[in-house]
């Protein structure tokens, strides 16, 4: 099981923060590594990175293609790039860019979509990307890490630093409450067991990570016995994980911060339709658009609370 912190305060330092404080390693580690940003350093609070190291953090302006063509050109000569914007823009805008100029040609690009899903709250509907998951699900070969926590993401950013494929990170950028211990270790392909049970399994991704927690906690007190888990990233996916949860619980409820049409709970239903059938309920984005709002009420709208959650486990064991 992994190292758990989260204690439901939110952590010191927000995503934000922790993205410039990795990327400053990284650029002190690696001459190689350059960080890109379609003008929304103000949104990562960059500009400083900027100033500091004018020769490896570029502002392409708001040309998000041009950043991936960019970036592609700077691997052909050697560069380890990592290029920022907005989910949507770094997911549906990009997209032929991505799959032809980055993956197809078998490029190291690092892709961080930031305000994915419910975080984009008062951006509205054309900003709140709850399709970006099933984009990238469908490019041969990449690699996708819906972020649960601060740890998480300062791990993957230096340790995917010379991955061979695009990565593409899909993040919050303000408080996202500590999960894991600082010195969690991680690997692609391979999930995290948050907590153990036997009468049902919540697989949860992202910043649903805390609420699946929180559901569990709930159904204790009932004397349901319910195993967390993060996939860590949802592609690869963690079969084993998937396929052991479905024997061990015979139940598996899904959350996530998306589109349920595509993402982490297709991902799962697909592994236990081949290899262990159990019945899979999945919570998340009902095949709708987004809309303005705070991150509470968002919540609500969308069914992504712990009590949301905590239901579907409920009447997945009535029909158990």
């Amino acid at each position: 099981m992994a190292g758990l912190k989260y204690n439901g305060e939110l952590p010191e330092k927000e995503i934000m923060q922790i993205y410039n404080e990795t990327m400053e390693e990284l650029f002190m580690e690696d001459e190689k590594v350059v960080y890109l940003d379609a003008d929304l350093m103000g949104s990562l609070k960059t500009q400083e990175l900027w100033k500091k190291y004018p020769g490896k953090v570029f502002n392409t302006g708001i040309q998000e293609a041009n950043m991936v063509g960019v970036a592609c050109g700077l691997y052909l000569a050697g560069f380890k790039p990592y290029i920022h914007t907005f989910a949507p823009f770094a997911s549906r805008r990009v997209f032929d860019q991505i799959f032809i100029s980055a993956a197809y040609a078998k490029k190291g690009i690092k892709v961080i979509g930031s305000d994915a899903g419910i975080c984009a709250t008062y951006n509205g509907g054309t900003h709140m990307c709850f399709e970006d998951i099933a984009l990238y699900r469908s490019i041969p070969g990449a690699c996708i890490v819906d972020v649960s926590d601060g740890t998480m993401f300062s791990y993957f950013l230096k340790g995917l630093k010379d991955y061979e494929g695009v990565v593409y990170f899909r993040t919050a950028r303000r408080g996202v409450k500590d999960i894991y211990q600082y010195n969690e270790k991680f690997e692609v392909g391979k999930g995290k067991i948050l907590t153990e049970g036997t009468d049902a399994t919540i697989i949860a991704s992202g910043i649903q990570v805390v609420q699946a927690l929180e559901a569990a906690k709930l159904l204790k007190e009932e004397g349901i016995s319910v195993r967390v888990a993060d996939p860590v990233t949802v592609k690869p996916l963690d079969e084993e994980l998937i396929i052991d949860s479905a024997k061990k619980t015979g139940l598996i409820v899904t959350s996530e911060n998306h589109n349920v049409c595509g993402g982490l709970g297709d991902a799962v239903s697909s592994v236990t339709a081949e290899h262990y059938p159990v019945t899979v309920w999945k919570n998340g984005v009902k095949d709708i658009f987004g809309q303005v709002g705070n991150e509470n009420y968002l919540r609500e709208q969308y069914c992504l609370r712990s009590r949301d959650i905590a239901d579907l486990v409920r009447k997945g064991l009535e029909r158990k």
